[in-house]
């Protein structure tokens, strides 16, 4: 089984490094510059910066069934998961966050502006930042319960970031895939690939860290049976 196993993240791991590669020899070898771009060739952050939030919507998508379920049924494994998806789509926020403020220089003349995107995106931030506070500070009974409460809460928070520009004016671009706005042929494909593989690095995170959370968690009941 744990051969099996190994074998999955070899080929997942095999698989992630050629389509990051392939989309950043697209992204910067072969799609064109948008035409219609303000920002010229900082465009090209949004190949990265869409699927960095995609991915991090999905770990948080994770983290919260996995904390309903472990309210529901109280098992370790479903914490673990919850909380291994969690690390993840919090760098995936981070990094989401940096190239957003990259992009924005050169298309508002401002690094941050207090945007309704923007600033529920770092609000969404801070609440999994409390998160992994409360998950280490927290008395050690209460902590993972406490936990996938607020996981709920950043759920709530991530549908408000989801919907602001579509609720609110704001200065964020508006959306550009599957609502007709258009993408040329050759930018939709470069972000497809780009999105697949940000995904299958998701998928192959996933299992690395969930192996690595399990094995920590038996080597610490392990060291308390000892003593």
């Amino acid at each position: 089984m744990k051969r099996n196993s190994y074998s999955w993240d070899a080929v997942l791991m095999a698989a992630s490094f050629f389509l990051l590669a392939g989309a950043l020899y697209l992204v910067f070898m072969w799609v064109p510059t948008s035409a219609t771009s303000l920002e010229g060739i900082a465009q090209r952050i949004f190949y990265f910066h869409v699927p960095l939030w995609w991915v991090a919507f999905l770990a948080y998508a994770v983290t919260f069934i996995s904390s309903l379920v472990y309210l529901a049924r109280r098992g370790a494994s479903w914490d673990n998961l919850a909380c291994s998806a969690a690390e993840i789509g919090t760098v995936f926020v981070t990094l989401g966050l940096i190239t957003g403020i990259i992009w924005a220089k050169p298309a508002w003349s401002v690094w941050w502006t207090w945007d309704p995107r923007l600033t529920t995106a770092l609000v969404l931030w801070f609440i999994y930042i409390g998160y992994f506070l409360v998950r280490a500070y927290a008395p050690a009974a209460q902590a993972r319960n406490f936990a996938a409460v607020i996981s709920i809460i950043g759920t709530v928070d991530s549908f408000i970031v989801f919907m602001a520009i579509r609720w609110w004016r704001t200065q964020h671009p508006s959306p550009v895939v599957g609502t007709g706005g258009g993408l040329a042929p050759e930018m939709l494909f470069t972000f497809m690939v780009s999105l697949a593989a940000f995904t299958l690095l998701f998928v192959l995170l996933m299992r690395l860290r969930t192996t690595l959370r399990a094995t920590q968690e038996q080597v610490t009941a392990l060291r308390q049976a000892e003593e």
